[in-house]
């Protein structure tokens, strides 16, 4: 098998947890390292590893595959450094900080012949797959209204300045607002025309922490909504179709389990508490249906898979570069949306 030589771009959170287990996991994949500028952690993790001290050394290295974990506003910048020493790439979301510099990296890499990703990590999870049988069971006929929150209760500002500090990526439009507009866009396609809403809640705050985003589509609307004051959660996926409803809280233990140290394996990973099965109230011929469904397994390892099929085989990226536009182009008309307090046609 073809190994894959891929380093990070950094080596916190992100890398720690979301990447580098999943990439040694993976034996079509060699991590070689990350670049690192102050703290060395990765050898303590990976000792065969390397820690880069610029982002220079990386690049001038024999790395086929560049992950780029960075804080948002940096992302067009290594990106397309990336992409110019000629490296495939993968990038966190949100993809950019405009649809223009989004758009400008998926044309450099078509220019270079090269992979362009978009980390949507949680088209993996075991909730979103588990909607999505549903949907493809269409055990809810027509479908009416879908809602898509990613409630938390966290009143205080993050540690993480780059996070908290007003700047073209910081905000819950563009951390926890790409989950939502990835998936539903995953799921049901661009809308028609979007009306965004956005505000500051938590004291202190200098970013947007709260966002309600209606889709609207011929026959269906689709509202995703987060924010940090939600001490009891709604159900984080509630559809409703002409012949029933489907409600599925947010389960899925994977974020936890890295977050712990757990190591992902392709057997049991990614395999939610039975308590968390959502709830399908519909009907079939004459009969009225109410029961719980078994959840799918959630893994982010299928993701890296994708990549390194559409390296090594030519198969399709598993979120493509245009996956990425679409998601900042649903970002930028909310933004003009709830600056103009009106629903803006795409």
């Amino acid at each position: 098998m073809k190994k894959i030589k891929t380093a990070l771009l950094s080596y916190g959170m992100s890398g720690k947890v979301f990447h580098a287990p999943f990439i040694k996991l993976h034996e079509g994949f060699e991590l070689l390292g990350s670049w690192e500028r102050s703290k060395k952690l990765i050898q303590e993790d990976y000792p065969e590893t390397v820690s880069y001290t610029t982002l220079e050394e990386l690049l001038n290295s024999d790395v086929e595959l560049v992950v780029v974990n960075t804080p948002v506003a940096t992302h067009y910048e290594y990106a397309k450094k990336a992409l110019l020493a000629g490296k495939h790439i993968i990038v966190e979301k949100a993809f950019t900080t405009t649809v223009a510099e989004a758009e400008e990296l998926v044309a450099l890499a078509k220019e270079k012949n090269l992979k362009l990703a978009v980390f949507q990590n949680r088209r993996w999870d075991s909730d979103l797959k588990t909607v999505q049988k549903v949907l493809n069971d269409k055990v809810l006929g027509e479908i009416v209204e879908a809602e898509f929150h990613f409630d938390r209760y966290n009143p205080s500002l993050s540690a993480k300045s780059h996070k908290e500090t007003a700047n073209d990526g910081a905000g819950i439009l563009k951390d926890l607002g790409p989950h939502l507009i990835d998936q539903a866009l995953y799921l049901f396609g661009l809308p028609n025309a979007v009306m965004g809403d956005i505000r500051t809640t938590r004291e202190g705050s200098l970013v947007d922490d709260w966002i309600d985003i209606s889709l609207y589509y011929d026959n269906l609307r689709v509202r995703l909504k987060a924010g940090f004051f939600v001490r009891e959660a709604n159900p984080a996926y509630t559809i409703h179709g002409k012949k029933g409803s489907f409600l599925k809280v947010r389960g899925d233990v994977q974020e936890d389990d890295l977050k712990e140290g757990k190591k992902p394996n392709l057997n049991t990973w990614g395999t939610e508490k039975p308590e968390n099965e959502g709830l399908l109230h519909t009907q079939e011929n004459d009969k009225q249906i109410r029961e719980k469904v078994s959840t799918l397994q959630g893994n982010y390892y299928d993701f890296f898979e994708g990549v390194y099929q559409a390296i090594v085989h030519e198969k399709a990226i598993p979120v493509s570069g245009q996956d990425g536009v679409n998601v900042m182009k649903i970002i930028e008309v909310t933004i003009a949306s709830n600056t103009q307090k009106q629903v803006i046609t795409i």
